[in-house]
């Protein structure tokens, strides 16, 4: 009797795989034209790069100067920071110096800044605009 009562036992249902949306045939095509679509793309660029001089390493590229002119008697402390060795609280005591005392008739009257001194002037004569004479400044 036990062995009938085993073959009337049913085997627990393993669960249906879901369906899957594509076929094996159907993801392996778009598999292959997005790998193409790729390739396409990469030729493209590679060709438009060597029409138009290359690619550039911009580890390998020559280093250009930045070329700019500050007037002293002008500029904000913003634009004055970007001198060498000029940090916000030297910016700001020269635009304090400039309100307070007038404006600065050459460069070497810059060491009228605390904390500015004759190497500081030398460090930054080259990003400076001539001042104009003294008696424009006067007539102002």
């Amino acid at each position: 009797m036990m062995k009938m009562a085993s073959k009337h036992k049913t085997k627990p249902h393993s669960p249906k795989p879901a369906p899957l949306l594509l076929r094996r045939a159907e993801q392996s095509a778009i598999a292959l034209l997005t790998l193409l679509s790729f390739l396409v793309l990469v030729g493209c660029w590679l060709t438009m790069q060597t029409r138009r001089g290359g690619v550039i390493e911009f580890e390998r590229a020559p280093r250009g100067a930045i070329e700019f002119v500050v007037d002293i008697n002008s500029a904000d402390w913003p634009e004055l920071m970007l001198l060498p060795d000029i940090g916000e609280t030297l910016a700001r005591r020269m635009v304090a110096s400039r309100q307070a005392d007038g404006p600065f008739r050459d460069l070497d009257d810059l060491q009228r800044v605390r904390g500015i001194g004759p190497k500081t002037v030398d460090r930054v004569r080259p990003y400076l605009s001539p001042l104009p004479d003294s008696e424009t400044l006067v007539g102002n």
